[in-house]
């Protein structure tokens, strides 16, 4: 089903192919033989996505007071502005392997890239539909980056799949932290805050030019209807008016409480990272702080997420349980959370900080735990699709929420009980997720 997306440290046998159970016809996997002969295009067509895997989300939260001011939002409707995109990326997720059988990996990466930059410059259109509009697109894309770039790398670079993986996941990270540092000085250098979120569109415009010799290349030879990949093993039918599903394993997954307890943490953790990309920065202005700093100070706490995503996944696999890391993870973001209630601003620094490295830890052990809980690699991939597709499904209700909490109580001391609420639940959940069984 889908693959595992986000930052990753695990070695190679660890990485869950996109396109698990499927075997690509023959012109495709010539064509493929062709591209990996070219092995710099490739590294360098790899970095230029995950470059934009975040950098279209992370670029709003500082902009949403002016966002809101233009457009005279409440707090809930200003929300709508990171859920919606999240909600997508929780509906499209599914669509990703389904895409890659019928038209190849590299033509569906393309698409993506060329719907998250039209989705970016949409966002920007005078009307406010098209904010929302446009919001959907971007998490679309983003959605099917997420679900087959780690297959992508696994299927390119074998023998250096984990390499490849910290490449990808560092860029990744590189590119949000970039995005939501230089979001108020663009809004500044081009004159508002529509210059400041469509100068994005260049960067994922560039990544689309480049991936398209190789979906040219990678569809060469295919007839027109012609699937670019069939499956490797015979599907099983059910008898003729029988109620079974066409795929009992999938059905059997979501009937086990351990797979919740993982999706549940998946979505838990989410839900926190995504109410600080789209609060954090308002937060401290509505504190006093100025925008650039609130700004830079959020920036900082997306870079150090690459520290907890990098360190945690090594501890993880080295522990037979991972219950205390689950505790430790949810502490730390806890911890950060009730730095933001006692004194928002008096230790903003530390408060990062402490969210940073949680929420990076945090997202690392959800993608771990997938593939440690799992019995084999087909299992992995069905549980990382229904973990994904569901945790950004719940994940897309904290910004809105919390924004409709704020808007009532006209504060945040309110919301920002209720995420600490969620980081108690994440440690609850971990408690079971990070049993040393088996799905």
């Amino acid at each position: 089903m889908s693959g595992i997306s986000g930052p990753s440290t695990a070695p190679d046998d660890r990485l869950i192919d996109a396109e698990e159970d499927l075997v690509p016809t023959p012109p495709v996997a010539a064509a493929r033989r062709t591209l990996r002969a070219h092995p710099a295009l490739l590294l360098l067509g790899i970095v230029l996505a995950a470059l934009n895997m975040r950098a279209a989300l992370a670029g709003v939260s500082p902009l949403l007071g002016e966002i809101s001011d233009h457009f005279h939002l409440a707090a809930t409707a200003t929300s709508l502005v990171t859920t919606i995109p999240l909600v997508f990326m929780g509906v499209a997720s599914p669509l990703a392997p389904k895409l890659a059988r019928r038209f190849g990996t590299e033509a569906v990466l393309l698409a993506a890239l060329v719907l998250l930059c039209g989705g970016i410059l949409l966002r920007v259109a005078p009307p406010v539909v098209t904010l929302f509009v446009g919001g959907a697109f971007v998490g679309t894309a983003i959605a099917w980056l997420n679900v087959l770039m780690p297959g992508l790398v696994k299927r390119d670079f074998p023998e250096r799949a984990a390499a490849m993986t910290a490449v990808y996941s560092t860029a990744m990270i590189i590119g949000a932290t970039a995005s939501a540092a230089a979001a108020v000085p663009l809004e500044n250098a081009l004159g508002g805050w529509r210059g400041s979120l469509a100068s994005w569109a260049l960067l994922a415009a560039v990544a689309a030019l480049l991936w398209i010799p190789q979906a040219v290349i990678a569809r060469r030879g295919i007839r027109h209807g012609q699937p670019a990949a069939t499956p490797a093993r015979p599907a099983t039918t059910a008898p003729v008016g029988s109620t079974a599903t066409a795929d009992p394993a999938t059905s059997r997954l979501s009937r086990t409480p351990l797979a919740w307890q993982i999706t549940l943490f998946m979505g838990s953790q989410s839900l926190v990272a995504y109410v600080v990309i789209a609060w954090l920065p308002t937060v401290f202005t509505d504190n006093g702080m100025s925008k650039s700093t609130a700004g830079l100070i959020f920036a900082y706490s997306t870079l150090l997420q690459g520290v907890g995503s990098f360190v945690v996944p090594l501890l993880a696999g080295r522990m037979r349980q991972q219950r205390m890391l689950a505790v430790g993870v949810a502490s730390l973001m806890a911890c950060g959370v009730i730095g933001l209630l006692v004194s928002p601003t008096g230790g903003a620094w530390l408060w990062a900080t402490l969210l940073g490295i949680g929420q990076g830890g945090a997202l690392g052990l959800a993608l771990t735990m997938m593939v440690l809980r799992a019995s084999d690699a087909h299992t992995a991939a069905r549980l990382s699709g229904m973990a994904q597709t569901w945790g950004y499904l719940l994940a897309a209700t904290g910004p809105l929420v919390l924004g409709a909490v704020h808007q009532v109580t006209d504060g945040w001391t309110l919301p920002l009980l209720l995420l600490l609420g969620v980081c108690a639940g994440l440690a609850a959940l971990g408690l079971g997720a990070g049993r040393n069984l088996k799905v």
